[in-house]
């Protein structure tokens, strides 16, 4: 019998956004960098990982944010300055799989 594998849950927080709110990005990510190092002082170790794809297109994910949690990361999309500042059109929450070997 094989054993099945171990897995980590983790929550990753897609971005979907346009051009036009791409285009925006340089005058909300001060804010935007200031919400993300605050949430990570007042949450340590929630925010695993955040970034933005090298190429986005439209109608795909703009950028991706690993949290240990759902909660975490819904909590941060509903507060960061790049969903409240309409850059990104729409957010969804998918609960990642990592295997344990």
């Amino acid at each position: 019998m094989t054993d099945l594998p171990q897995w980590t849950e983790r929550a990753v927080l897609l971005y979907f956004s346009d051009a036009e709110g791409r285009a925006r990005v340089p005058e909300v990510f001060p804010a935007h960098h200031a919400y993300t190092r605050d949430f990570q002082s007042h949450r340590p170790g929630e925010l695993l990982l955040t970034g933005p794809f090298a190429e986005p297109v439209d109608g795909q994910p703009s950028a991706m944010n690993v949290f240990t949690t759902r909660e975490a990361a819904e909590e941060f999309a509903q507060g960061d300055p790049f969903v409240t500042e309409g850059l990104v059109a729409s957010w969804a929450v998918r609960t990642w799989l990592l295997g344990e070997d």
